[in-house]
């Protein structure tokens, strides 16, 4: 027996990219993966499920491995879901970032050192071996909740040059996957228009440019650089000699600073929800770069006012918007690295084990996807589900960790408690009895 399908409904549209033995082994895996407490390896999600768990475990196994399914079909059907139930209309605020799993092993495909960029400073910079997965995010704002949540839509596995270079591929940074995957959306969704956020490794003038080119549906905001080229607008054609390809200079964001002592203040959304009191200057120039040509961009610098977060300077691809509009969108992008941590903390992510290349390749995609399953369900249960798993003095709002309390005891009760023999004493629980067992199922920690 599987998941019901019609009381699932964000899963309909991800049924058909499987066969149907593949798409019955996929949502036990998806199910055991939300109930499991623990190590999110195959053998102990299969210890979860056990008897809800027919056939032998390799067919299990071989979903990941070796069972011909496509990742870009899934996360395009998970996607159009998504979009069509809780963004239907206006422009889609994309976040993005990289963060790097660490994976025991030594013939692990793709491992790599890398810079882990939790526990570096900068001042010092700590190395850890695993994978560096870029990930692009969709925000999307719950009722109940005091910030919208950044839910996985594409993840692409950060390749090193070595590896690369063994295998005869061109090598792509960081910033150049972001745009492949970006390319993907713009591809399949050609009536919607998106809005992409990025830190400073994805504030490149490739990308900007990428984006400007685009302009019509897609425009960026990221950090940008206080010594960055600014200049005018190539005068017009005189018809002698070459075209000119830049105008004159115009003071570096960082001067214009100095220059200017009078500035804005403002009181915008901050990073975790809240709200500061900044000071800001914001000019628009032709951000140059030699040998590739001009980006229109808005630049801001922000000083905080209210608290001690450093000065920055951000820029967006729309000359047109306000220092407020770049700043809101800027701060909102703190959201995927929420989602990074509680992946780790609920979903099992740095526990997972596969080795060959296309387990490695969808097993992590897999359980980033979740994080949105997970999303997406607790909105779909009864009320009578939704309650708070985690409690402290001074919350107010629904959290990721609320959002697995509920589908788990959901899953519980009306999956797992339902298939049980009418004579089991499952059945003949007291509803206080019944709440008491299904809260420690469920609990997250």
């Amino acid at each position: 027996m599987i998941l019901s399908l019609p009381d699932l409904a964000c899963l309909r549209d991800l049924v058909p990219v499987f066969t149907q033995p593949t798409a019955q082994r996929f949502l036990v895996l998806l199910a055991a993966s939300i109930l499991t407490r623990g190590r999110h390896t195959i053998a102990n999600l299969l210890r979860t499920m056990r008897a809800l768990a027919p056939g032998h475990r390799t067919s299990y196994q071989r979903v990941l491995s070796a069972a011909r399914w496509s990742p870009l079909r899934l996360a395009c059907a998970f996607t159009r879901f998504l979009l069509h139930r809780f963004l239907p209309d206006g422009p889609i605020l994309l976040v993005g970032d990289d963060t790097v799993e660490g994976h025991p092993g030594a013939h692990v495909y793709g491992k790599a050192r890398h810079r882990d960029p939790v526990r570096s400073t900068h001042a010092y910079t700590a190395w850890k071996y695993g994978h560096r997965w870029v990930v692009l995010a969709v925000l999307v704002r719950f009722p109940g909740t005091s910030r919208p949540w950044a839910l996985p839509i594409l993840i692409e596995l950060y390749r090193s040059p070595e590896l690369d270079r063994r295998q005869r591929r061109p090598h792509r940074t960081p910033p150049q996957l972001m745009m492949r995957l970006i390319r993907l959306l713009l591809r399949w969704f050609p009536e919607r228009s998106w809005v992409f956020v990025g830190d400073g490794n994805y504030g490149t003038h490739e990308l900007a440019r990428f984006c400007h080119r685009h302009r019509d549906r897609l425009a960026m905001i990221s950090k940008f650089h206080p010594q960055a080229n600014l200049v005018e607008p190539p005068p017009q054609y005189s018809g002698v000699g070459r075209p000119r390809v830049k105008g004159p200079a115009l003071p570096k964001p960082a001067e214009a600073i100095e220059r200017t002592p009078k500035r804005i203040r403002l009181e915008v959304d901050w990073y975790g929800g809240g709200r500061r009191r900044v000071e800001t200057l914001s000019r628009s120039g032709q951000w140059y770069k030699s040998g590739h040509g001009l980006v229109p961009v808005r630049w801001v610098f922000v000083r905080d006012k209210s608290g001690t977060h450093r000065d920055e300077y951000f820029f967006a691809t729309r000359t047109t918007w306000s220092a407020r509009t770049v700043i809101e969108g800027y701060t909102a992008r703190w959201n995927v690295e929420t989602t990074f941590q509680e992946c780790r903390a609920h979903l099992g992510m740095k526990t997972i084990q596969g080795w060959s290349k296309q387990t490695v390749l969808r097993a992590a995609p897999c359980l980033f996807g979740l994080y949105g399953v997970v999303a997406l369900l607790a909105q779909e249960v009864p009320a009578a589900y939704r309650r708070r798993g985690t409690d402290w003095p001074g919350k107010e709002c629904y959290t990721f960790s609320d959002a697995v309390y509920t589908v788990r005891a959901w899953l519980w009760d009306e999956w797992v408690f339902r298939q049980a023999p009418p004579e089991s004493p499952l059945q003949k629980l007291s509803p206080p009895w019944r709440w008491f067992l299904l809260d420690a199922l469920a609990r997250t920690g």
